[in-house]
């Protein structure tokens, strides 16, 4: 993540950021979607920093995730309500197969970059 992609709206590397509040309601529902698609989900609690509340990341057993900003009283429900172990990344730091989808993901980019220059 680029220093200044944390400021920016819309989608991250992996998912997209919302604004606490923003959509009331609108990320608990679609936090329990992602979790009724996806396979493995697993929740790591990032803490409240300066810049954003508490936020969750979504890993999947694929590696693909998701993070949303869920505040301090979200956290609490977050493991209850939607039925996934939840982990403090703090303690626990990020799962490997997070970093493996998104070095997968950069090749592709890139693969399909340079397919894209040769059809030129």
């Amino acid at each position: 993540m680029g220093l200044l992609d944390r400021f920016r709206g819309g989608a991250t590397r992996g998912g997209s950021a919302v604004r606490a509040g923003s959509r009331g309601g609108g990320d608990a529902r679609y936090l329990a979607e992602w979790v009724r698609t996806h396979v493995g989900v697993e929740g790591y609690l990032e803490p409240k920093t300066t810049v954003t509340d508490v936020t969750v990341v979504l890993v999947a057993a694929d590696g693909e995730w998701t993070r949303r900003i869920v505040g301090e009283r979200g956290a609490a429900r977050l493991a209850k309500d939607l039925r996934i172990p939840v982990y403090e990344v703090a303690r626990t730091g990020y799962p490997q197969r997070m970093r493996d989808y998104d070095a997968r993901r950069r090749i592709e980019r890139q693969r399909a970059f340079e397919e894209d220059l040769r059809d030129l």
